[in-house]
């Protein structure tokens, strides 16, 4: 069974229930351990001293804020929980927002929030169905592993999901980052129909099942073929950016496989 992540109550009003947070989610990355070319010397990573040189036990390091060049001020994880000290232990709503309202790119991880004991389950329940019925989020803020969390709750299939969300000040705007932007006026006439019947020729219900991680696939294969000696395949090349002046044909022909793609589909079907 997988172990809560973090543990404390979900208050509403006056309300308050006992609850446990777990992750939603799983890494299937292969993970790599780093060696010295041409040897079998593992690289390890070490806390030093940069003064002494010597190695430091974890717990005898303390967290330190570079407030002018070369001062610091050092502080200690006490304190860090004595400042917010509700805040690290409830899950507190404060705002009942619509869900429809909340711009994806403010979601950042997702966690399951169960009751803490079966005898939570009738005020978690309500507290489900309720935010179900109004097709609202809980907006609600707390402290986890030092690090406070915007959240908000839904009710997913009967349980409620966490979802963390980055605040306002961390999402940057498109033309901050950007280093071309779209230019021009906006495309209309033949080319837009055309992309739009792109469009609804590749349209199709949304089915997680249906996309796995072909990546993490490949990189496993090629470590079983570099065990056994055999010849690694090497993959084709992405295809070329399309030209403008033959944008037009391009999605002609695009629309024209999609379709064909689709048949197919059907008659396996």
């Amino acid at each position: 069974m997988a172990r809560a992540v973090w543990s404390g109550s979900i208050s509403f009003g006056l309300v308050s229930i006992p609850v446990e947070l777990y992750s939603a989610t799983e890494d299937h990355t292969v993970h790599f351990n780093q060696f010295q070319r041409s040897t079998s010397d593992r690289i390890r990573y070490k806390r030093v001293n940069e003064r002494t040189g010597r190695e430091v036990p974890y717990d005898k390091i303390v967290k330190g804020h570079e407030v002018e060049s070369g001062e610091y001020v050092v502080v200690e994880q006490e304190e860090l929980d004595e400042i917010a000290p509700g805040r690290s232990r409830t899950l507190d709503i404060e705002a009942f927002v619509d869900l429809d309202e909340i711009d994806p790119v403010h979601f950042q991880k997702t966690y399951w929030l169960g009751p803490a004991k079966a005898e939570f389950s009738r005020p978690y329940l309500l507290l489900a169905q309720a935010m179900k019925k109004t097709n609202r989020a809980g907006i609600a803020l707390f402290v986890m592993r030092g690090k406070q969390y915007l959240t908000a709750l839904k009710e997913d299939s009967g349980i409620l999901a966490v979802h963390t969300l980055f605040f306002a000040d961390e999402v940057r705007k498109p033309e901050d980052v950007l280093d071309v932007t779209p230019q021009g006026r906006a495309p209309r006439g033949k080319e837009l129909d055309m992309a739009v019947s792109l469009v609804e020729s590749m349209a199709d219900e949304w089915r997680p099942k249906d996309y796995r991680d072909t990546y993490t696939e490949r990189v496993t294969k090629l470590i079983e073929d570099k065990r056994k000696g055999r010849k690694i395949v090497v993959e084709d090349e992405p295809a070329a950016a399309t030209d403008v002046v033959d944008l037009m044909e391009a999605l002609q022909r695009s629309v024209e496989a999609s379709k064909k793609k689709r048949g197919g589909k059907k008659k396996a079907g």
